[in-house]
């Protein structure tokens, strides 16, 4: 098992590199479009939320809890967006994917299941987590279908689970992969279907 510390990952379109402070400004020349935060529990309007958005990521990390990445195509270095490893337990070997966004630009390109694909292979096969999970607002259709065509399988809805800057009180629907169904997983994904 490999330590839970910042790596970087290589797929076929994207690479996942770890977040920085560098990182700002191209973040906030993608991430600033309100269309990215339409559906979210949260809100990154301005360069400021932008760097506490970061922030909030990175003392995370420090905590030993999270790794942020940044989304970069392969071929130019341009970051595209960004995802995370989130709300890690060693001891019960149990880690979540989420926080992700792309650029409305890179969305239907098959960068998510890119990143996804590299994320789960980590989780799985370096970090021996036996259960990955996702969680998204209820009303997150399009995040919820993406997380179904993936082959995460729908575990129910927690009620008011968590306060939106936005809309107040939020549902929110959780999904889950545990490990007896990565190796089957992971041929699919292989495959290339879109998210």
């Amino acid at each position: 098992m490999m330590p839970f510390t910042a790596v970087s990952l290589q797929g076929r379109t994207i690479e996942l590199v770890p977040l920085e402070p560098r990182h700002h400004a191209s973040l906030c020349a993608i991430g600033l479009d309100e269309r990215l935060w339409q559906r979210t529990t949260i809100q990154v309007r301005t360069a400021e939320e932008m760097r506490e958005y970061m922030q909030t990521a990175l003392d995370a990390q420090a905590a030993g809890t999270a790794l942020p990445f940044v989304i970069q195509e392969r071929d130019s270095g341009q970051v595209i967006g960004s995802t995370r490893f989130h709300s890690y337990n060693a001891l019960h070997r149990r880690i979540e994917i989420g926080f992700t966004w792309l650029a409305v630009r890179w969305q239907g390109t098959g960068a998510n299941l890119d990143a996804k694909l590299l994320m789960l292979r980590h989780a799985f096969e370096s970090l021996d987590c036996m259960r990955v999970q996702f969680t998204t607002d209820v009303d997150n259709i399009p995040s919820r279908r993406a997380l179904e065509r993936l082959g995460a399988t729908y575990e129910g809805l927690l009620r008011s689970y968590m306060i939106s800057d936005r809309s107040g009180p939020r549902d929110v629907a959780i999904y889950s992969i545990i490990a007896p169904e990565w190796t089957d997983l992971a041929l699919r994904l292989n495959a290339g279907i879109r998210l």
